[in-house]
């Protein structure tokens, strides 16, 4: 008995010792503030890890948010790299690999987003179909979310119903007053996401969620410091 209680008693310090304890933010959310705090959660769950979506062969990257070509006009992030949660990464590699296969690809325009950039993009908007509250919090914000369209083999994008971050009725995927080319190269990237273990945000086609995304925390780690 005493050895049961022992083996009990080294289990519970090693759950402390790979805890983390995150103070609430003005809206009650536990945001990751650094990445010290980010590689302990890590360790202790290797899923947690971001991974570089350049690693991943045939991927495109057009990073608007690290330039002024974005909605709002001016360099979010400090460098073009786009980051997801290992489970994640992992299916867009698989998606990647079967689009290949049919002489096409995927490219990223956003992938793991800042809780700080979250705060900044939601005070000229303050519309939730297409900026995450951040009272909520988005699901970019835990590296469980992923902006992309699609290529063909010569990295040319398919006619989509919109541009990226088109705010307006067009860029739902209900709206269906679009030329048929424009509805079948939607319906074929929501078809492999869908396949893969992504959902589609109702109000932006390019917006897909990873279907495991309530298992990550939100972070504020900036891009420069993964």
């Amino acid at each position: 008995m005493p050895r049961r209680i022992n083996f009990a008693f080294l289990l519970f310090l090693a759950a402390c010792a790979t805890s983390v304890a995150i103070p609430p933010n003005r809206h009650g959310l536990r945001v990751v503030p650094d990445r010290a705090t980010y590689e302990r959660l890590a360790r202790a769950d290797a899923s947690k890890r971001m991974v570089d979506l350049a690693t991943i062969p045939g991927i495109r990257l057009d990073i608007r948010y690290a330039t002024e070509d974005n909605f709002m006009k001016r360099p979010l992030y400090p460098a073009a790299r786009a980051f997801l949660r290992a489970p994640a990464a992992v299916a867009l590699r698989r998606i990647q690999e079967e689009l290949a296969r049919e002489g096409l690809g995927l490219k990223v325009w956003d992938a793991y987003r800042p809780y700080g950039i979250t705060e900044a993009m939601w005070e000229p908007i303050r519309n939730p179909d297409y900026v995450a509250d951040p009272a909520k919090g988005s699901r970019h914000n835990r590296g469980a979310a992923v902006d992309v369209t699609l290529v063909d083999r010569n990295g040319y994008e398919l006619i989509m119903p919109t541009a990226y971050d088109d705010f307006s009725p067009r860029a739902a995927h209900a709206f269906t007053e679009l030329a048929p080319q424009m509805l079948l190269n939607r319906q074929k990237l929501r078809d492999v996401m869908t396949k893969h273990g992504f959902d589609p945000l109702p109000s932006e086609w390019w917006h897909y969620d990873y279907r495991e995304w309530e298992r990550f925390e939100l972070m504020n780690v900036p891009l420069g410091e993964l």
